[in-house]
């Protein structure tokens, strides 16, 4: 069963670790998009924004003078970076803490749409799917055969962050276990003696109770 579960494992962090999707904005709207990234990981972000026509009811080509505020959180909640691209960009960063990145992304002004909506096209790659071999191999005058081989070796680096990366997922998970299961414990130790001590001090109440009323 452990075999199987590697491979599976394997052949999940084989499929290409991108995707594509298209969204729409107004102004002042914030998109954010999580990502869960290994360590020092490259991560490329391609999008293109398109303006809304309502002459023609459909998308074009927004004007140079439309931008998007691109910003990129890593887990700890510190910025990577944050600028304003053109209506068209590729953006790369590299991850050096693993976990959740957010990557939020909004108009620069909305003064050049009045309130028309924007079409996002956004392309996420992560890892050595954001690798261009072409340019690569025309750099570096790999052959095809040596530019395979170099895909390979990607291929394995990444699927060993990967690895690292559940290891690191299932380590965080184990001390949060661990210490939600003390909290519950200490917790029940103190409505315990919350409860003896109330039980104690009734019991002293109606005894003298029944002193003072001579009952007793």
């Amino acid at each position: 069963m452990n075999w199987q579960r590697n491979l599976l494992l394997l052949v999940v962090i084989a499929v290409e670790l991108s995707s594509a999707l298209y969204f729409h904005i107004g102004e002042t709207e914030r998109k954010c998009f999580i990502e869960e990234i290994p360590d020092e990981t490259t991560v490329i972000v391609n999008y293109k924004v398109e303006l809304y026509d309502p002459r023609s009811g459909g998308f074009m080509p927004s004007s140079p003078g439309i931008g998007m505020h691109v910003e990129v959180k890593d887990p700890d909640d510190k910025t990577i970076l944050s600028r304003v691209y053109s209506s068209e960009g590729r953006i790369s960063f590299t991850s050096h803490t693993p976990g959740e990145h957010v990557i939020c992304m909004y108009s620069n002004s909305t003064a050049w749409f009045s309130g028309s909506q924007l079409r996002v096209h956004l392309d996420i790659q992560v890892g050595e799917h954001a690798i261009d071999y072409a340019n690569v191999a025309q750099k570096e005058k790999l052959t095809e055969l040596q530019l395979r081989i170099r895909q390979l070796l990607d291929q394995v680096d990444q699927i060993t962050k990967e690895q690292n990366y559940q290891r690191y997922r299932e380590e965080r998970f184990r001390q949060t276990s661990d210490s939600t299961n003390q909290r519950v414990l200490w917790w029940s130790l103190a409505q315990t003696l919350v409860l003896v001590t109330m039980g104690l001090w009734q019991m002293k109440h109606l005894k003298s109770f029944f002193e003072a009323k001579k009952l007793v």
